[in-house]
């Protein structure tokens, strides 16, 4: 048989339904990212987040578009971060709450640590002597006594390692906007219930993070009459 005896015509009837259902899918995408834009800068406005589920729908399908957008209509990278973190925290402070404190780990960077710091750096992380010439030390003693398994490690592969290691449920990561995004999406990968704090300045050396946001989040779904220590309250005071 001749290839022109072969009738295209339902194969071309194919391909013109797959284009059009393609473009209807990506004008779709389109129009929702754009409302979820709305709804997340009215959210960032007013302080309030607005239907966080939604949001955060549309941040796992369409993070691309809703970026593009954001940017468009003039937001600032650090905005649009902070934002994507608080959605990730509010989302997963219930799954964290309920998580046993004995399988939750703390990473610290490493650039909260005095410059003076004299901790020398192992296969799990800085391991940490309790100087008393930088916050750190104080604050790991504290959250060890709740349960937490601490870690002050210099990079995400740290991180990686660890869980891989010790397997814990749930991770609550400190750094900068970058690290703490970075950390909270590759926790989603491995399965895990993450939690993110952001460092108030950002650097190297000497940074500087609010411990009492810290302490928030470390004592999500404990009984404060029970298992946390009387001085914690001192220190995140």
């Amino acid at each position: 048989m001749a290839l022109m005896d072969i009738d295209l015509s339902p194969w071309n009837s194919l391909l013109y339904l797959i284009g059009e259902a393609t473009i209807i899918f990506i004008l779709g995408a389109i129009v929702v990212s754009f409302i979820l834009v709305v709804i997340s800068l009215y959210s960032i406005r007013r302080g309030h987040l607005y239907f966080p589920r939604l949001i955060n729908a549309g941040i796992v399908f369409l993070e691309g578009f809703m970026k593009a957008f954001f940017r468009l209509l003039g937001l600032e990278d650090r905005e649009m971060l902070t934002f994507f973190i608080k959605i990730h925290n509010t989302m997963n402070a219930s799954a964290f709450s309920k998580i046993p404190v004995t399988e939750r780990a703390i990473f610290f960077p490493q650039c909260l640590r005095s410059a003076q710091c004299p901790a020398r750096l192992t296969p799990e992380g800085l391991r940490c002597v309790n100087c008393g010439q930088c916050t750190v030390g104080e604050a790991r003693i504290l959250l060890e006594k709740m349960g937490y398994r601490i870690f002050i490690v210099p990079g995400s592969s740290f991180i990686k390692r660890m869980a891989k290691k010790y397997r814990p449920k749930a991770i609550l990561g400190v750094g900068c906007l970058t690290e703490v995004k970075e950390g909270i999406d590759m926790a989603d990968k491995i399965g895990l219930v993450a939690m993110g704090v952001v460092t108030l300045k950002e650097g190297c050396v000497e940074t500087l993070v609010n411990w009492q946001d810290i302490y928030e989040v470390a004592t999500l779904g404990l009984d404060p009459s029970v298992s946390v220590p009387e001085d914690l309250h001192v220190l995140a005071g």
